[in-house]
C-alpha cells in the first residue's frame, strides 16, 4: 500500500538572542490530540502551497509574525502519530529572524518563550526529545528521521544525514 501522510511543518522560533525558543502550550481545546503538551508551531500544508510557504503561513496565523530567516533542519515520517492512526510527514524548520511582535496566546494555547536548555524538561511528546535537540544542532546538515507511533506511544527512532 503507498504511503500517503498528511504532510505538515513545524517551527521552532528562536528570540533575537538565539538563547530561547518560542513554543506553544497546546492548553485551550480540552479534546486536543495534543493537550497538555508544548509544541513548535506549524500544521498541514494546504494543497496549493509548498512547505516553506506553508511553514511561513501557520507561523503567521498562530503567533502573527513573519518569518525572515528560516532554514530546513529535517524531516521526520511519523507512521500512526495521528488521533486516529493517520501517518504524518513534517518539514522542521529553524526560524532565526522574523518581524512583529508574537501573539502570547492563539485558539490552541499560550505562546511561551522558553529557555532552549529547559526545552527538554518541558511536557512534550516523547518522541520530541530524540529530535529536538537535532534542530538545535550545529550540524548544516538537514537529518531525515522515521518515528512510528501506536496508541500515542513511540515505537523507535531512526535518523540519517
Amino acid at each position: 500500500m503507498p504511503y500517503t501522510p498528511i504532510v505538515a511543518t513545524l517551527g521552532y522560533v528562536l528570540s533575537p538572542d538565539r538563547k530561547r525558543v518560542l513554543m506553544i502550550h497546546r492548553n485551550a481545546r480540552a479534546h486536543d490530540h495534543h493537550l497538555g503538551k508544548y509544541n513548535g508551531l506549524g500544521g498541514k500544508l494546504e494543497a496549493d502551497e509548498d512547505v516553506l510557504a506553508g511553514m511561513r503561513r501557520e507561523i503567521r496565523e498562530e503567533a502573527a509574525i513573519e518569518c525572515t530567516a528560516l532554514t530546513l533542519r529535517g524531516t521526520i515520517s511519523w507512521p500512526g502519530f495521528g488521533k486516529h492512526g493517520e501517518d504524518w510527514l513534517g518539514f522542521l524548520f529553524l526560524v532565526t529572524a522574523y518581524e512583529g511582535t508574537p501573539l502570547t496566546h492563539n485558539a490552541e494555547g499560550a505562546l511561551e518563550w522558553v529557555d532552549r536548555d529547559r526545552l527538554l524538561d518541558l511536557p512534550l511528546w516523547e518522541g520530541d526529545r530524540h529530535f529536538l535537540p537535532l534542530v538545535f544542532d550545529d550540524d548544516e546538515r538537514p537529518f531525515h528521521g522515521v518515528m512510528p507511533y501506536r496508541d500515542g506511544r513511540m515505537l523507535s527512532w531512526s535518523f540519517s544525514r
